[in-house]
């Protein structure tokens, strides 16, 4: 099943592609209505969004998904239910593919609602403890923006139709619309795990490897980005765009700064992530739409290949995903590190590799920009942040002597796992200028002062720098710091966000629960009814029990009464 499904998803993938090109260069647009069922003057129709962004996204997206399921035949090979596995992961691209293409509210909560559900579904797929709580969680934050997808559907109930693409433009000064509109904001904020709906994320790390990285790349996350893409109009120069851009930025800047106290080597691999979606959010509240899309579609492409990298690594360190029990990896996985190190050298934006073409363009837009000094710092100093944990993620695992047991057998033999990863190693290389070209086909014209022109590759090598000093303990006094419990525990857990969102939110009810429970369970409500009607019906049926008991007795006794009564009767008349 796993080659059936490679081979129809890459052939959908490059047919898909080639219509996106045509598309782009001869600016088509197509909306096509379906009508599923017509009675009488009612009729249910189903409409579809085909331009140039529908149609390359979701060729990336099946690009990816195809070699992940390529890469998932060799990495979970040893389950029974691989099949059941996979027609999850194609449901899981199915949903994706339904919000990529809806012009209309509906036809996208039948998306969202398909990514929540089947993300459940492959969270909790190896069924433990960890596993559930993750997918708890994962599904609890997400209902929230369904709940607000729900009420902006609600209130496009005012302008008769549900194809929003119609209202943007006409009715963005309207109230009602800006309603909508921050409905909208809010629901993609908890699909793309921006403060204070962040805490899921990392939790879903409990899912398969195969998972995180469609997840990751170009999925479920990247869901709330691509909506908000097609919102954007209503954000441009307003209290919301405004706000995005501060959550966002802070999102950017927690992230990174928790990669950097972490050593799960998924949940490295997933603030990088966090801090990617930031960044993407960010730039879409300034209201640069093909910046944020240019960045979603090549963070897609490399994020993928990180996480099947991080898969291959943790499959040959039987299971272990601690990085300090990682080291000299580049010497006994050669092919894999490699592949690691591109797609991690990607995301800093090393200059000519897929990350450097779309973060430099963000950076520098944002330098040309009308924008404060706060979130300036705030975007210098994640990206800053991104080398630093990057630099720091290859020292632990790539230098030095291997830190576990010497009879872990590390080699590159998963050749399968290796051919998914190389097709994404070629993609996140050439990628960058490939959509850099087609994107913007005229180039932008960012003028800039030469300290301001420098100032990203100034920041990504003092990144590196620190990144290295933090790992190596030259650095004493950082070392100190980190090493003081009460930052390490704020820093490295995401600002108490996990607790809020799980002990916050479940404390007050079960202290309130339990208190119900005291009082009204077994007090004094209980005492007057259902103890005391358990009380009286023991009473009475023992007395009757006891009746029936000794019936012979009683007969008698009844007997010797009647005849006496019927004496005292007679000796009266």
């Amino acid at each position: 099943m796993c080659s059936i499904s490679f081979i129809t998803l890459i052939s959908m993938s490059m047919s898909l592609f080639l219509m996106s090109l045509n598309f782009m260069l001869n600016e088509y647009v197509i909306f096509l209505e379906w009508e599923v069922i017509t009675l009488n003057s009612s009729s249910i129709v189903m409409t579809f969004l085909f331009d140039w962004m529908s149609l390359s996204f979701m060729s990336f997206v099946l690009l990816i998904s195809s070699l992940v399921i390529y890469y998932s035949k060799e990495y979970m090979s040893s389950d029974m239910f691989i099949n059941r596995f996979i027609i999850l992961v194609l449901l899981f691209v199915l949903s994706m593919m339904f919000l990529i293409i809806s012009p209309n509210l509906i036809s996208i909560l039948l998306g969202w609602d398909g990514l929540g559900l089947v993300s459940y579904c492959l969270v909790i797929y190896f069924q433990n403890v960890k596993s559930y709580n993750a997918g708890m969680l994962t599904a609890l934050s997400n209902r929230i923006g369904d709940v607000a997808l729900l009420l902006a559907i609600a209130w496009m109930l005012n302008y008769g139709s549900w194809n929003y693409i119609f209202y943007l433009e006409v009715m963005k000064e309207s109230n009602i619309m800006m309603i909508i509109g921050s409905l909208v904001m809010l629901a993609a904020m908890t699909k793309s795990a921006q403060i204070p709906f962040s805490s899921w994320l990392p939790a879903a790390m409990a899912a398969p490897t195969p998972v995180s990285a469609l997840v990751h790349s170009s999925t479920l996350v990247t869901a709330g980005v691509y909506l908000l893409i097609r919102f954007n109009i209503l954000f441009i120069d307003t209290f919301m765009g405004q706000f995005l851009l501060l959550m966002s930025g802070l999102t950017m800047f927690m992230a990174g700064m928790g990669a950097n106290f972490e050593f799960d080597l998924k949940k490295i691999i997933a603030l990088s992530t966090l801090s990617q979606l930031g960044l993407m959010m960010s730039i879409l509240s300034m209201g640069f739409l093909k910046l944020a899309f240019f960045h979603l579609l090549t963070h897609a492409l490399f994020k993928a290949l990180l996480f099947m990298c991080a898969g291959a690594i943790i499959h040959n360190m039987n299971n272990s995903q601690d990085i300090r029990l990682m080291g000299g990896l580049s010497v006994h996985m050669p092919l894999t590190s490699s592949c690691f190190n591109v797609a991690n050298l990607a995301l800093c934006g090393m200059p000519f590799l897929a990350g450097f073409y779309s973060k430099d363009m963000i950076l520098e837009i944002v330098s040309l920009s009308n924008i404060n000094m706060f979130s300036f710092i705030l975007y210098f100093f994640s990206t800053g942040l991104t080398v630093c944990y990057s630099l720091r993620l290859v020292y632990y695992s790539m230098t030095g002597d291997l830190n576990c047991g010497s009879l872990n057998l590390l080699n590159d033999e998963g050749w399968i796992m290796l051919k998914g990863m190389l097709g994404l190693l070629f993609m996140s290389i050439v990628s960058g200028s490939m959509l850099n070209w087609l994107i913007f086909p005229t180039p932008l014209m960012i003028c800039l002062p030469y300290y301001l022109k420098f100032l990203t590759l100034f920041v990504c090598i003092l990144g590196g720098v620190l990144g290295y000093l933090i790992s190596n303990v030259s650095l004493y006094f950082v070392n100190k710091a980190m090493k003081n419990y009460s930052i390490t525990l704020f820093l490295g857990s995401m600002w108490f966000m996990p607790y809020i969102s799980t002990y916050g939110v479940i404390k007050s009810p079960l202290i309130l629960g339990k208190v119900v429970s005291k009082n009204f369970d077994q007090g004094w409500s209980e005492f007057f009814g259902g103890q005391n009607l358990y009380s009286s019906l023991i009473y009475y049926s023992r007395i009757n029990n006891m009746i029936q008991n000794n019936n012979l007795k009683i007969y008698l006794m009844i007997f010797v009464l009647w005849i006496s009564v019927l004496l005292y009767f007679y000796i009266i008349l």
